[in-house]
């Protein structure tokens, strides 16, 4: 649970939903709403005033609208996070993709049941992990980066200190073999992925020799407008999985919101296919980069190139443990061009990291991994 206070502003221009948002936020211990803005206009003064960590951002208001105000928020270098509240519908998902690749943080889904009490649970459990991703950012910055010391004087001793070891400091995990060219790559991505994937998929070239498959935390509705949204950036095709479709080199294979994908082989010699399924959750997701992942680890042994970008949390390091026993080279996303360092961390952790790249660079090292020439 939260165990830091965070300022948020309300910018919504319904009178009636600045008050439910402000009420469900209160709920969430150590959060002070510190006021609310009908536009994105007087919600660029309130920051000015207020100061807040985070604002919950509508989409579609007058004056300024959603976009708009992320527009002026980067232009005007304010430091403040943007949770988007997003219509569960295809044009919402459309907008809160536009919203991500401006700079937004995350967004949640305004329910749409029938019952008020229900909805209001519904808005609650979707702020707090948002909430949390965003202090998870903040801590881990302030643990791999801590202000240095002051330095005593001469004749003071300073009590010694046990140096705590890094993320660089752990043990590398061998692999059982010699790696091959990679036949697949799998991407695990979250918190911050609609951005990171909007820069790295385009640079992608239309000759990539191998299918690529994405877990991208996201509801249903959402995976669909990525999919598209990346689609029309790329050289490359670009499509939501859909259960049974035969893998294909220069394809990008996005999991379905709400659902597991894994990979499977068939009858025929050479041939992949996407399975998608209705198996629970793992680390809390569906979809679920361990998931993924372990499937890839038992049909390409010494034939994947795994890689492991922005996200909260730690899925998809059990996975990629799993591929690296197996022979796979795996990528992390480096700290600094993370909207959140958390699932590339927790790989590094874990020994299975080959090497780590930043956003700009991470196409460049697909394609040398996937060419044999890294």
């Amino acid at each position: 649970m939260l165990n830091e206070r965070i300022k948020v502003l309300v910018v919504d221009d319904t009178a009636l939903y600045r008050k439910i948002i402000k009420d469900v936020l209160s709920e969430i211990p150590n959060i002070e709403v510190v006021g609310s803005a009908p536009n994105g206009k007087i919600a660029l003064s309130k920051i000015e005033v207020f100061r807040p960590d985070i604002i919950t951002l509508d989409l579609e208001m007058p004056e300024m609208d959603g976009l708009d105000t992320l527009r002026q928020i980067k232009l005007q270098q304010k430091n403040v996070a943007a949770i988007m509240i997003s219509a569960h519908t295809t044009k919402g998902a459309k907008t809160t993709l536009q919203a991500l690749e401006l700079g937004a943080f995350d967004f949640i889904t305004k329910p749409d049941g029938s019952n008020f009490v229900d909805n209001l649970k519904s808005l609650k459990e979707q702020f707090i992990p948002k909430i949390e991703a965003y202090l998870s950012k903040k801590n881990i910055r302030k643990a791999l980066h801590p202000k240095p010391q002051p330095v005593l004087p001469a004749k003071q001793t300073a009590a010694p200190v046990r140096s705590k070891p890094t993320v660089n400091q752990s043990n590398h995990i061998v692999n059982k073999g010699l790696i091959q060219k990679p036949k697949i790559v799998a991407i695990g991505i979250s918190t911050g992925g609609p951005k990171a994937l909007a820069e790295v998929i385009p640079q992608l070239p239309e000759t990539l020799p191998v299918p690529v498959v994405i877990v991208q935390h996201m509801p249903p509705v959402f995976t669909k407008a990525l999919a598209e949204s990346l689609n029309k950036k790329s050289v490359l095709n670009i499509v939501e999985a859909g259960d049974g479709e035969i893998l294909k080199p220069g394809t990008v294979y996005i999991a379905p919101g709400g659902k597991q994908m894994k990979i499977s082989s068939g009858s025929i010699p050479e041939k992949y296919f996407i399975n998608i399924t209705d198996d629970p959750p793992e680390n809390h997701c569906k979809p679920s980069v361990d998931y993924l992942f372990r499937s890839v680890a038992e049909l390409f042994p010494g034939k994947a190139l795994g890689v492991i970008m922005t996200g909260m949390g730690r899925d998809g390091t059990k996975g990629l443990i799993k591929m690296k026993q197996v022979g796979a080279k795996v990528l992390s996303q480096n700290e600094e061009t993370c909207v959140v360092y958390g699932m590339p961390m927790e790989a590094v952790k874990a020994g299975v990291v080959d090497d780590v790249v930043p956003l700009f660079n991470m196409a460049k090292h697909i394609v040398k991994v996937v060419n044999g020439m890294y």
